[in-house]
Parts: structure tokens; sequence; C-alpha cells
């Protein structure tokens, strides 16, 4: 056979990529890069002891007895925590209202050195929260109460705490059971700061029957918006 003549063969047919593709190799890396700084991330926020870990209770700067100022003389929730039916965040109280009583009760006492200091310099005192939601995940106080969800369903039987710590996991999953069944936690509004309520004993009506009646009354939204991503992640 005669050799091969390159001036008689075929044109090559060359393979044109698109111009998009330019950007693919620069895309990948940055996705690469994103997911490896977003998920760690997300992980870090959404696994932290001080949202999710039961039984998570910070040393606070002065030991304030729930216990005691709860179940034993009587203090209503919202005296301290002023903002909570108003307002989506449940404030924590200025040292003012700490010394309305202790301008005038234990005002000697080593452990309220502390609350007499900064009233003294109007500096405010460094609670440390118990109850602390990540960011990207809101939640409104005004809200519930207003539906007749009560205190002790997020945070437990505190008027049994001497000091407090965090009794539930806080976690998607668990907003999301009580979301898709907001009756087995309603109760009267005038009843939301009784942590010791009991739906039998003090209505004669076992809990999911009054609660139904009580979702009808307040208009508790079905179960589609309870559950939308929206509702929560804004």
């Amino acid at each position: 056979m005669p050799p091969d003549d390159p001036d008689n063969a075929p044109p090559v047919s060359l393979v044109q990529f698109p111009r998009w593709a330019n950007y693919l190799l620069p895309a990948c890396v940055l996705a690469a890069i994103g997911l490896g700084t977003y998920l760690p991330t997300l992980a870090i926020l959404g696994l932290s002891p001080s949202t999710t870990n039961v039984g998570y209770r910070p040393t606070q700067p002065v030991p304030f007895d729930h216990a005691l100022h709860v179940k034993a003389l009587g203090i209503d929730c919202r005296y301290c925590h002023s903002t909570v039916q108003d307002a989506a965040f449940a404030a924590l109280p200025p040292t003012q209202t700490c010394m309305n009583c202790h301008a005038a009760i234990k005002t000697d006492s080593p452990l309220l050195e502390p609350v007499r200091r900064s009233f003294a310099e109007g500096t405010p005192i460094p609670w440390k929260k118990v109850h602390d939601l990540p960011d990207y995940a809101y939640f409104n106080h005004a809200a519930h109460l207003a539906k007749g969800v009560g205190c002790a369903s997020c945070h437990g039987a505190i008027d049994d705490m001497p000091q407090v710590f965090q009794s539930q996991p806080l976690s998607m999953g668990w907003c999301l059971d009580c979301h898709r069944q907001p009756e087995l936690h309603l109760r009267p509004r005038d009843q939301i700061t009784n942590m010791s309520w009991n739906a039998e004993s003090e209505t004669g009506r076992v809990q999911r029957e009054l609660s139904l009646l009580l979702k009808r009354e307040y208009n508790v939204a079905d179960d589609v918006f309870m559950t939308s991503c929206s509702t929560c992640h804004r």
C-alpha cells in the first residue's frame, strides 16, 4: 500500500466546548470551599450544647434560685421577664428589678454583691443564656403565649430548679412534634405561667379534649403553616 499522504488526509474535527465551560472549574472550586466552610459551621451551631444539650447548666454570676422565688415566694415569671407576652424576646430583668426587693431584703448577703455593684455602677449583670436558639431559627415568645402555650412546655418545671438548666432538646424535630400536635400543649391563657397547672384537675377535661377546644378558640394555624420552613427560618 502506498504510504499515507498527509496532504490528502481528511480534516480533523475539533470539539467545541460551550463558553460556560470556562467557568465550570472555578464554580466547582468555590462550591467545594463554600460547602467545606458552611456545613461544619452549621453543624457546630446546630449541635452546640447551648441549643441541643439537655441538662445544659451554665454557672451564673449570681446564684438566682428559681425554686425559692417562683414556688416558695410565688413571683410570677412576667415580673422578671417583663416582655415575654408582648415581644419575641423574653427580656432578662434589669438590676433595678432585683433591687426592688433586695434594697431591703438580704442587703448584706455576699451572694448578692454582684447585684449591688451592678446597681451602684450602672452596669448590667452578665447573665448567661440557658435557652439560646441559633440565629437561623426564629422563635416568638409572645406568639406562643397568645396561643396558650405555657412556659413549662419549653422550659420545664422552672419552679423546682434551684439552678436553671435546659430540660428540653430545643431541636428542630422537637419543635415540629409540637407544631404537628399543638393540642397536646395548649392551656387557658391565664394559666400560662402556672407551672403546676393540670388540665384534668383544673377543668375536669383531659388535656387533648380541652386543647382541641382551645385550638379553635385561639385560632391556632393548621399543620401546613405550622410545619412550613418559613415559619421558623426567616
